[in-house]
């Protein structure tokens, strides 16, 4: 049996995967500080998108994308701002979206939230 680690590696993959094949770029996956850590950075043409990769095993506790509250929004957030600062990304736009993977399915969610 998988550990959460490695399931949720897994599920980054299949995450990672299913953007590129909508052609996003993928810029950067596990961006990490000790505040916390972003999923998957990646871009859809001008547009930089913060992507939080969310995940259940079964529906049985409700969807996955309902683990992103606004609690997880404000880190998501502080983190990309720190992201930014450290990378310097050349960018117009930028978004939040969340990829929730319950069981089999994907929901990709674009523009989840605004700042």
């Amino acid at each position: 049996m998988a550990t959460t680690i490695e399931t949720g590696a897994k599920n980054e993959d299949r995450a990672s995967a299913f953007l590129e094949d909508l052609g996003y770029c993928i810029l950067e996956r596990n961006f990490k500080t000790r505040l916390g850590e972003l999923d998957v950075i990646a871009r859809d043409g001008e547009v930089l998108v913060f992507v939080e990769v969310r995940s259940r095993t079964t529906g049985s506790f409700g969807h996955a994308a309902e683990s992103v509250n606004h609690v997880k929004q404000g880190r998501v957030a502080r983190m990309a701002a720190i992201y930014i600062g450290w990378r310097r990304p050349i960018f117009e736009r930028a978004r939040f979206d969340v990829l929730a993977i319950t069981a089999r399915a994907i929901d990709h969610i674009t523009d989840a939230w605004r700042l």
